[in-house]
């Protein structure tokens, strides 16, 4: 958890001190993206965890809101109009991307586990099958 906090924190860093040297956040994507990126771990593994009983990570996650409303501010103020709007409906849409893929990918490991299942049930019945059948041949002999 710490590591996602020093790199949204670095990542910040960057970008506020780009935006008072006059760039323009579209020239910052990598490091928006990356802030947001952090700032979206660290709220799984306290999710994870159970924030509300850590204080830390709390209060961790309180400074990263502070810092998304500043992005906010610039993206409102600084920015195009409607450019915050659009980033929010590119964030629902990309978690929703997110949330399918890891659907699909449990529903393949899950595919995968169960042809296992049957493969392994296979062998055992053949191994336990092919000596009683040939136990049996040899008894009828």
């Amino acid at each position: 958890m710490l590591a996602e906090i020093a790199i949204a924190n670095a990542a910040f860093g960057v970008i506020k001190e780009a935006i008072g040297n006059g760039k323009d956040l579209y020239e910052m994507g990598g490091v928006v993206a990356q802030f947001f990126d952090q700032k979206t771990a660290l709220q799984k593994k306290s999710n994870k965890n159970g924030y509300k009983s850590d204080m830390e990570a709390f209060m961790e996650l309180e400074k990263i809101k502070e810092m998304e409303d500043h992005l906010k501010q610039q993206m409102i103020w600084a920015g195009r109009p409607g450019m915050w709007d659009d980033w929010l409906a590119f964030q629902k849409q990309a978690k929703e991307e997110r949330e399918r893929a890891e659907r699909e990918a449990k529903q393949a490991r899950a595919e995968l586990m169960q042809t296992l299942l049957y493969c392994f049930y296979a062998i055992c019945g053949l191994v336990i099958f092919v000596p009683a059948l040939f136990l049996v041949l040899t008894i009828l002999k």
